[in-house]
């Protein structure tokens, strides 16, 4: 695949998608998911990628290099993956906690795979057809490692738009139950990778579940979107009084409900409540809580949505933020990739002002470590939050 000499800058930066209009001259003789070697048009090698021809991002870069590879075999793959996994094991894996992201797509350098670790089981999501093609060696470079339970959690989308047929389910010949108990920070919680969210858990929120308990000792705590009670556990461990669990899934706050039992929560100090949050929040009592943590899913999951989500977004947080007691703390997140940093800042900002209360930012948070950002690719920083002090 030759690049045109005047796009060149995006692939000198090592940005790890190649657009249509940046070729000069597509290869021949190859398939959707090939590996296709990247060149300059005066024949100087720039790396390797994921091929898919008619989309507009024609391939994918997971090699950026100079220096003639051979990418096609297993020892390529299981190196790739071992050196994710070495991070993990060096900086992320411990006795207390035993689930993580593997394989984080871009931020590992391996566009169109995620893989996420729940104790001795790894639930992998396929997004692009170039990986469908080396699944085998995937697994392969996975059982290397010592994880024998692999499922396939892949999208639905992924298999109508990418053609990918790598099926949805178990990829080992041991299997066993989907549901699995975990540990993160020495908090347990039931995660089953067949029938919940994402690839089962949301473990992009460890280091805000941390400092949630932080705030919490002592404190009446409202976690909204709570899914299976990330942040409900977190608190409840810190020594909050009361902690309220609202979801409008009946499946997540029954999830919930098992997390505190499997944590020796059973004497009412948590309630789950399946409900409308936003309705849920108008209907609260003013100064009734210490605690409030806003973690909904994406309002935007394209450019065109982006202003329909920045209005969610601000009626969600000026709900909160007239409700809170004076001196309460609010955690607030966003995980819509097309909404940045700078901007969220500005849509809580105006929820602020239109409360009509003094807050102040105590802590700005992001992605943990096992969700690397590929400094050659900021849109890989997708999850933003502010830790809110209202007077």
């Amino acid at each position: 695949m030759y690049i045109k000499k005047n796009k060149l800058k995006a692939l000198d930066n090592r940005h790890p998608w190649v657009y249509s209009g940046a070729v000069a001259k597509m290869p021949e003789g190859l398939d959707d998911g090939d590996i296709v070697e990247i060149v300059h048009s005066n024949d100087k090698r720039l790396g390797y990628g994921f091929y898919a021809p008619g989309n507009q991002i024609v391939c994918r870069v997971f090699e950026y290099t100079r220096r003639e590879i051979d990418p096609s075999t297993q020892e390529y793959w299981s190196d790739k993956i071992a050196k994710a996994f070495a991070l993990r094991k060096a900086h992320v894996i411990t006795e207390e906690t035993n689930c993580y992201r593997l394989i984080h797509g871009e931020g590992d350098f391996f566009p169109g795979l995620i893989a996420d670790v729940y104790n001795d089981l790894i639930s992998l999501q396929i997004l692009i057809k170039g990986v469908d093609r080396i699944a085998p060696m995937i697994i392969k470079a996975f059982q290397e490692l010592g994880f024998e339970r692999i499922y396939n959690k892949s999208k639905e989308i992924s298999k109508r738009l990418e053609n990918v047929e790598t099926p949805k389910g178990w990829l080992t010949e041991k299997q066993g139950s989907p549901k699995v108990e975990v540990l993160e920070n020495g908090v347990k919680f039931w995660v089953d990778v067949e029938t919940g969210q994402k690839t089962g858990f949301f473990l992009d929120q460890r280091d805000a579940r941390a400092l949630v308990g932080k705030y919490s000792k002592g404190a009446k705590v409202l976690n909204t979107f709570s899914y299976s009670g990330g942040f409900s556990m977190y608190a409840l461990k810190a020594g909050a009084t009361l902690v309220h669990s609202v979801d409008a899934s009946q499946g997540a706050i029954d999830l919930c409900d098992e997390n505190a039992i499997l944590n020796g929560f059973e004497n009412g100090e948590h309630k789950g409540y399946c409900a409308d949050v936003f309705e849920q929040l108008t209907k609260m009592e003013r100064d009734d809580y210490d605690v409030v943590i806003l973690d909904p899913p994406a309002f935007a999951k394209s450019a065109k949505a982006v202003t329909a989500a920045a209005r969610g977004y601000k009626q969600l947080n000026l709900k909160a933020l007239r409700k809170i007691k004076p001196g309460g703390i609010i955690f607030t997140f966003s995980c819509s990739q097309k909404i940045d940093k700078e901007l969220f800042r500005k849509i809580v900002f105006q929820a602020a002002a239109e409360a009509h209360r003094n807050v102040r930012i105590l802590h700005q948070t992001t992605q943990p470590n096992c969700h690397p950002i590929n400094i050659f690719y900021p849109e890989n920083e997708y999850l933003k939050g502010l830790v809110l002090y209202v007077e």
